[in-house]
C-alpha cells in the first residue's frame, strides 16, 4: 500500500473526502470513495471510483463537469481547490499552446456546445493538441443529449484515473 493511501485511510470522514475532491469534483463522489475505506491497494481504489462515480446521477456528474476550465481557459466555472487548477493546467497543456485560430475555433466551439448541451465540454484532454480537441468537440456536437451526457461522463472518469494516480503518487 502506498502511503497516501495508508495515510488518508487513517484520517477522518470529511477530510479524507477533502483529499480526494480536486480528483473529481463531485462531492458525492469525494464522501462515498472515503466512505470505501479501508482501501488496500491502487487498483481497489481506481475500481470503486468507477463504481461509485457510474452509480451517481447527473446532478453529481454535472457537479464534477463545473470543476473544469473550458478548454483553452484556466479557470474552471465553480470555485476549485488549487490542486484541480493546477492539474487541469498540465492536461491542457498541449491545447494552450495552440495558434490563435485554433484557440478561436475552440471559443466558438465552447460555446455552441454549451448554447446545444447547457454544460461545459468536457474531454481527456492530457496528451492532445488543441487540433485534436477541436476535431472531437466538433464531432460530438453531432451527439443527442443523452448520449452525449454519456461520453462527458467516460471522459470525466478518464480525467478522474489520471488525477487519482498523480494523486497517489503524492
Amino acid at each position: 500500500m502506498s502511503e497516501v493511501l495508508a495515510r488518508w485511510n487513517s484520517l477522518p470522514l470529511e477530510e479524507a473526502a477533502r483529499q480526494v475532491l480536486p480528483c473529481c469534483g463531485s462531492n458525492a463522489w469525494a464522501t462515498a470513495m472515503a466512505s470505501k475505506r479501508p482501501v488496500l491497494d491502487e487498483a481497489t481504489f481506481l475500481a470503486a471510483s468507477d463504481e461509485i462515480w457510474r452509480g451517481l446521477g447527473e446532478a453529481d456528474w454535472l457537479e464534477a463537469f463545473r470543476s473544469h476550465p473550458r478548454i483553452g481557459e484556466s479557470r474552471a466555472e465553480k470555485s476549485v481547490a488549487a490542486q484541480s487548477s493546477a492539474w487541469s493546467e498540465q492536461e491542457q497543456k498541449k491545447a494552450a499552446t495552440a495558434d490563435e485560430a485554433i484557440k478561436t475555433a475552440l471559443t466558438w466551439g465552447n460555446r455552441e456546445y454549451e448554447q446545444k448541451f447547457g454544460r461545459i465540454f468536457i474531454v481527456c484532454a492530457t496528451g492532445k493538441s488543441a487540433s485534436e480537441i477541436l476535431e472531437i468537440l466538433r464531432r460530438r456536437l453531432h451527439n443527442d443529449d443523452a448520449t452525449e451526457l454519456q461520453q462527458a461522463a467516460e471522459e470525466q472518469r478518464q480525467i478522474m484515473h489520471i488525477r487519482l494516480n498523480k494523486w497517489i503518487a503524492g
